[in-house]
């Protein structure tokens, strides 16, 4: 009888456990799935682009889709002088495309008049990196073109990359980067980006987490994952940018990240010792169980013993 006891206050903790597992695996199952994808299918090749002189024009094997356009975001129109030259690497070998840049200014107001539904989500996030994710979502479902980061210079004419409806590039080491990607007006990808924008609108308290999870590549990547179990059409495929071998790269990444502050030094190391911090969580969650399980024995089996007792069955 007392074997029977025993097992009550043992199952509770696991149960508990058991919900919250179950819970959390739910909420993080697109998070978790992307360590999984390797992101090979839709990998676009290296292409470079045939001049022709007679036209003054470059050709491709497949026929453009996205419009030579090129937008890029600062705070102001002064752009920093470490910035400068990868800027002028992508205006200077594309005098034929279209350039924007989007300040804070420009950007408000650009959402201000065209997406009026957003401008307090707009205006709400704590971090000026937050809008000028959000922006990059809005021109380019609304323009098409070819977004590029400050820190990112060209290497290579972006033609063949106007060939393909909507793509990213692959980011290391799981999931997709916003740092460069490209669309036709109004794909479908870029439409459900955009309009996820205010579900995922969530303030985590750390910075780094707050715009991985809310506008940035994290976010960027659970909307592909969650795109891919679609049945799309060939037209609506996103396309994945993947890593370069040496010279074959369309983008040198300079690596900025100008909005980082200490926390994600910290996210980074765990990164880089996931497994020991996995082991770590593995261990602490059977501390807290079998600390539950004494708390539990403590609290319920002097009652059931006492019952046994009164009536005469111990």
């Amino acid at each position: 009888m007392q074997i029977h006891t025993l097992r009550r206050p043992f199952a509770i903790p696991l149960i508990v456990l058991g919900l919250i597992v179950i819970v959390g695996i739910i909420i993080t199952f697109d998070y978790i799935v992307l360590l999984f994808d390797p992101a090979t299918d839709n990998a676009i090749e290296f292409e470079v682009p045939v001049f022709d002189k007679a036209s003054g024009t470059y050709s491709t094997v497949n026929p453009q889709l996205i419009p030579k356009i090129i937008h890029q975001t600062w705070k102001n129109d002064t752009v920093p002088e470490q910035w400068k030259m990868a800027q002028s690497s992508c205006i200077d070998m594309h005098p034929d495309f279209e350039y924007k840049l989007w300040t804070d200014a420009s950007a408000r107001e650009f959402i201000e008049t065209e997406y009026p539904w957003f401008l307090d989500t707009f205006d709400s996030y704590p971090f000026p990196i937050m809008r000028a994710d959000a922006i990059r979502y809005f021109v380019l479902n609304h323009f098409g073109g070819i977004y590029i980061d400050l820190d990112e210079g060209c290497v290579s004419r972006l033609d063949p990359l106007l060939t393909y409806p909507a793509w990213v590039r692959k980011a290391d080491p799981t999931g997709i980067s916003n740092s460069v990607m490209g669309s036709t007006p109004h794909h479908p990808f870029f439409m459900r980006v955009m309009l996820d924008l205010k579900n995922y609108d969530f303030q985590w308290g750390v910075p780094y987490i707050t715009v991985m999870y809310a506008t940035g590549p994290l976010f960027l990547s659970v909307i592909w994952k969650q795109f891919k179990r679609w049945a799309v059409y060939d037209a609506e495929q996103l396309w994945i940018l993947m890593p370069a071998e040496p010279g074959a790269a369309y983008f040198n990444d300079l690596h900025g990240s100008s909005w980082h502050e200490d926390d994600a030094k910290w996210i980074k190391y765990l990164g880089l010792h996931w497994l020991l911090f996995t082991i770590l969580g593995f261990l602490i969650a059977s501390v807290f169980g079998f600390t539950s399980y004494l708390v539990m024995r403590r609290i319920y089996y002097p009652k059931t013993a006492l019952s046994y007792k009164y009536l005469g069955q111990e």
